[in-house]
This record gives C-alpha cells, sequence and structure tokens, in this order.
C-alpha cells in the first residue's frame, strides 16, 4: 500500500536550516507530483511547495520562495524540504502529499504522510 513517511524538524532554533524527509513507496513515485503543506495551530493547510517528476518544475508559496527549497530522487523515492532562515511563523506541522499527475493535470485521491512538527525556538 501506499507509504508516505516524513523525518527530520524537531525543535529548531530561530535562524536555523532544518531538512525534512519524505520516503515513499506502493505507488510509481515519478509519476507523481509530491508536494509539502504544512498547519500551524488554528490555521488551515498552507501548501509550501511542488514538485513534479521526472526533472519535471517545482513551485513554492510566494511568502516562502527564496527560504525553502523542494527537491525529490525518483531513484530513491524521496522528496526533501529545505529550510533555511527558519522564523517563528515557520513552526507548523509539516506534510508530505503526493497526487497522480501528467503535465500540470492530477488526477486521483490524493495520499498524506503522518506529519512531521517542526517547534521554533527564539
Amino acid at each position: 500500500q501506499v507509504q508516505l513517511v516524513e523525518s527530520g524538524g524537531g525543535l529548531v532554533q530561530s535562524g536555523g536550516s532544518p531538512r525534512l524527509s519524505c520516503a515513499a513507496s506502493g505507488f510509481t513515485f515519478c509519476s507523481y507530483l509530491m508536494r509539502w503543506y504544512r498547519q500551524a495551530p488554528g490555521k488551515g493547510p498552507e501548501l509550501v511547495a511542488s514538485t513534479t517528476g521526472a526533472g519535471g518544475t517545482t513551485s513554492y508559496a510566494d511568502s516562502l520562495k527564496g527560504r525553502f527549497t523542494i527537491s525529490r530522487d525518483d531513484a530513491q523515492n524521496t522528496v526533501g524540504l529545505q529550510m533555511n532562515g527558519l522564523k517563528p511563523e515557520d513552526a507548523a506541522v509539516y506534510y508530505c502529499n503526493a497526487i497522480r499527475s501528467y503535465g500540470s493535470v492530477v488526477f486521483g485521491r490524493d495520499y498524506w504522510g503522518q506529519g512531521a512538527q517542526v517547534t521554533v525556538s527564539s
């Protein structure tokens, strides 16, 4: 079955540069759009970044461009999120998400990991 397992995060000092990783299994990874979402307490989910398979494109939330970098390794079935210059408002649970895609078209259901907590200390 489909599994998405996040790792990384934890307690990070403000200004720190943690990296999250998501290990995927149970589906054809290169055919899926991979996304990172985050959800802070009391707020709705926010799309952080996305990356298409097979050397495709990446996109970011406007507010995070330049600080966060998404990357994927289609040979290892992993997707990462490098976060730089962490701010208190970046504290959230970060979720890995996968949905089948062809070009810019997505279809079918999406899948979620269990989430990785990122806490920022000032």
